[in-house]
Protein backbone atom coordinates (compact mmCIF):
# COMPACT_ATOMS: atom_id res chain seq x y z
CA UNK A 1 0.00 0.00 0.00
CA UNK A 2 2.88 2.20 0.43
CA UNK A 3 4.16 1.75 -3.00
CA UNK A 4 1.00 2.88 -3.95
CA UNK A 5 0.91 5.82 -1.68
CA UNK A 6 4.44 6.65 -3.26
CA UNK A 7 3.25 5.94 -6.95
CA UNK A 8 0.13 8.42 -6.21
CA UNK A 9 2.11 11.16 -4.67
CA UNK A 10 4.86 10.86 -7.69
CA UNK A 11 1.62 11.18 -10.11
CA UNK A 12 0.49 14.18 -8.06
CA UNK A 13 3.47 16.13 -8.31
CA UNK A 14 3.62 15.66 -11.85
CA UNK A 15 0.13 17.15 -12.15
CA UNK A 16 0.73 20.02 -9.68
CA UNK A 17 2.67 22.13 -13.32
CA UNK A 18 -0.73 20.81 -15.81
CA UNK A 19 -2.84 22.78 -12.83
CA UNK A 20 -0.39 25.33 -12.36
CA UNK A 21 -0.50 25.69 -16.15
CA UNK A 22 -4.54 25.41 -16.14
CA UNK A 23 -5.33 27.74 -13.35
CA UNK A 24 -2.83 30.25 -15.68
CA UNK A 25 -4.60 29.80 -18.91
CA UNK A 26 -7.82 30.11 -16.92
CA UNK A 27 -6.85 33.34 -15.39
CA UNK A 28 -5.51 34.44 -18.93
CA UNK A 29 -8.53 33.87 -20.49
CA UNK A 30 -10.62 35.38 -17.79
CA UNK A 31 -8.64 39.02 -18.03
CA UNK A 32 -8.21 38.99 -21.31
CA UNK A 33 -10.68 37.16 -23.66
CA UNK A 34 -13.47 37.00 -21.20
CA UNK A 35 -13.81 40.48 -19.57
CA UNK A 36 -13.32 42.24 -22.84
CA UNK A 37 -16.01 40.02 -24.27
CA UNK A 38 -18.40 40.60 -21.25
CA UNK A 39 -17.77 44.09 -21.34
CA UNK A 40 -18.59 44.41 -25.25
CA UNK A 41 -21.91 42.34 -24.71
CA UNK A 42 -23.02 44.78 -21.87
CA UNK A 43 -22.53 47.97 -24.06
CA UNK A 44 -24.17 46.04 -26.81
CA UNK A 45 -27.16 44.95 -24.29
CA UNK A 46 -27.18 48.70 -23.30
CA UNK A 47 -27.45 50.08 -27.06
CA UNK A 48 -30.02 47.41 -27.97
CA UNK A 49 -32.15 48.59 -24.59
CA UNK A 50 -31.85 52.71 -25.47
CA UNK A 51 -32.52 51.65 -29.04
CA UNK A 52 -35.75 49.84 -27.85
CA UNK A 53 -36.64 53.05 -25.08
CA UNK A 54 -36.46 55.43 -28.24
CA UNK A 55 -38.15 53.49 -30.29
CA UNK A 56 -40.79 52.77 -27.76
CA UNK A 57 -40.60 57.02 -27.14
CA UNK A 58 -40.67 57.48 -30.53
CA UNK A 59 -43.95 55.13 -30.79
CA UNK A 60 -45.40 57.02 -28.12
CA UNK A 61 -45.12 60.17 -30.26
CA UNK A 62 -45.89 59.16 -32.91
CA UNK A 63 -49.11 57.95 -31.47
CA UNK A 64 -49.79 61.31 -29.76
CA UNK A 65 -49.39 62.70 -33.28
CA UNK A 66 -51.71 60.43 -34.69
CA UNK A 67 -54.35 61.29 -32.20
CA UNK A 68 -53.89 64.74 -32.31
CA UNK A 69 -54.39 64.67 -36.45
CA UNK A 70 -57.47 62.77 -36.29
CA UNK A 71 -58.95 65.25 -33.44
CA UNK A 72 -57.68 67.91 -36.07
CA UNK A 73 -59.15 66.17 -39.10
CA UNK A 74 -62.45 65.62 -37.07
CA UNK A 75 -62.84 69.44 -36.57
CA UNK A 76 -61.94 70.18 -39.88
CA UNK A 77 -64.76 67.75 -40.85
CA UNK A 78 -67.01 69.61 -38.70
CA UNK A 79 -66.64 72.39 -39.88
CA UNK A 80 -66.48 71.87 -43.28
CA UNK A 81 -70.13 70.25 -42.76
CA UNK A 82 -71.11 73.17 -40.65
CA UNK A 83 -70.11 75.44 -44.11
CA UNK A 84 -71.77 73.32 -46.02
CA UNK A 85 -74.89 73.41 -43.84
CA UNK A 86 -74.89 77.26 -43.93
CA UNK A 87 -74.45 77.30 -47.83
CA UNK A 88 -77.51 75.18 -47.65
CA UNK A 89 -79.84 76.93 -45.60
CA UNK A 90 -78.58 80.02 -47.32
CA UNK A 91 -79.48 78.49 -51.31
CA UNK A 92 -82.82 77.51 -49.06
CA UNK A 93 -83.60 80.91 -47.75
CA UNK A 94 -82.92 82.36 -51.14
CA UNK A 95 -85.07 79.92 -53.01
CA UNK A 96 -87.77 80.55 -50.85
CA UNK A 97 -87.69 83.91 -51.32
CA UNK A 98 -87.42 83.38 -55.14
CA UNK A 99 -90.46 81.43 -54.43
CA UNK A 100 -92.33 83.80 -52.25
CA UNK A 101 -91.40 86.61 -54.79
CA UNK A 102 -93.08 84.42 -57.96
CA UNK A 103 -96.17 84.08 -55.85
CA UNK A 104 -96.47 87.41 -55.28
CA UNK A 105 -96.12 88.20 -59.34
CA UNK A 106 -98.47 85.55 -59.99
CA UNK A 107 -100.98 86.70 -57.74
CA UNK A 108 -100.76 90.30 -58.99
CA UNK A 109 -100.95 88.97 -62.26
CA UNK A 110 -104.50 86.80 -61.84
CA UNK A 111 -105.67 89.81 -59.46
CA UNK A 112 -104.98 91.94 -62.63
CA UNK A 113 -106.34 89.29 -64.82
CA UNK A 114 -109.56 89.55 -62.82
CA UNK A 115 -110.39 92.53 -63.03
CA UNK A 116 -109.79 92.63 -66.44
CA UNK A 117 -112.20 89.88 -67.36
CA UNK A 118 -114.48 91.77 -64.37
CA UNK A 119 -114.53 94.86 -66.77
CA UNK A 120 -114.69 92.61 -69.70
CA UNK A 121 -117.64 91.24 -68.22
CA UNK A 122 -119.52 94.25 -67.62
CA UNK A 123 -118.39 95.81 -70.61
CA UNK A 124 -119.90 92.50 -72.70
CA UNK A 125 -123.10 93.15 -70.38
CA UNK A 126 -123.76 96.04 -71.27
CA UNK A 127 -123.10 95.75 -74.70
CA UNK A 128 -125.25 93.19 -74.36
CA UNK A 129 -127.92 95.10 -73.06
CA UNK A 130 -127.91 98.04 -75.30
CA UNK A 131 -127.81 94.95 -78.15
CA UNK A 132 -130.76 93.01 -76.54
CA UNK A 133 -132.68 96.80 -75.98
CA UNK A 134 -132.26 96.93 -80.20
CA UNK A 135 -133.00 93.71 -80.75
CA UNK A 136 -136.36 93.73 -78.78
CA UNK A 137 -136.76 97.29 -80.72
CA UNK A 138 -135.96 95.46 -83.84
CA UNK A 139 -138.25 92.55 -83.10
CA UNK A 140 -141.41 95.24 -81.92
CA UNK A 141 -140.99 96.93 -85.59
CA UNK A 142 -140.50 94.10 -87.49
CA UNK A 143 -143.80 92.59 -85.66
CA UNK A 144 -145.43 96.09 -86.19
CA UNK A 145 -144.74 95.94 -89.81
CA UNK A 146 -146.02 92.75 -90.26
CA UNK A 147 -149.31 94.08 -89.01
CA UNK A 148 -149.44 96.80 -90.63
CA UNK A 149 -149.26 94.89 -93.81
Amino acid sequence: MNSIAHDLGKLLLQAVPTVVLLIFVHLYLKFVFFKPLQGVLKQRRQATEGAQEGAEKSLAIASEKAAMYEIAIKEARGEMYKEQEETRRHWLDHQAARIEEARHRTHNKILQASQTIAAEVESAGRDLASSSQMLALQIVETLARGRMK
